[in-house]
């Protein structure tokens, strides 16, 4: 299975979009001391946010399945670079789960552990060089 985006530079000398094939776009932009100019988020955020849409995705797929009512779901996601180091690639990263909704505590660590340990290929690629940790609170 092939997968393929494209990109274009927007304006200005780092702001750049990307299409998928069905036409979705999302724009990046460099950060302001190299002269980026805000317009979209930096290559290293679009990596976690990639990270945290694939778990959502799983988890939100494994709690309809154990037939928990998940009324919302939301994740930070923070990641630790390696200081004065080129590349500067993430050594660490967590992820935090807010679940709202009635859902049973275990069904939810299951569901979150289930995407983290098997389903999420985001994670499986990232954790080759960074270590994974994550936790989750449950609110009515």
């Amino acid at each position: 299975m092939t997968t393929q985006v494209h990109l274009c530079r927007v304006d200005g000398d780092y702001h750049i979009q990307a299409a998928n094939e069905d036409g979705n776009i999302v724009e990046t932009d460099a950060s302001a001391d190299i002269g980026g100019t805000g317009k979209g988020m930096r290559p290293m955020q679009m990596l976690l946010s990639a990270l945290g849409a694939c778990t959502a995705i799983d988890v939100i797929l494994v709690l309809k399945k154990k037939r928990q009512n998940l009324r919302d779901i939301r994740i930070r996601v923070a990641g630790e670079r390696e200081d004065n180091a080129t590349p500067a690639i993430f050594h660490s990263i967590h992820l935090h789960f807010d679940l709202y909704g009635e859902l049973d505590p275990d069904k939810a660590e299951y569901a979150i552990r289930l995407s983290q340990e098997k389903y999420c290929s985001v994670t499986h690629m990232i954790n080759k060089v960074a270590n994974i940790t994550w936790s989750f609170e449950v609110h009515p």
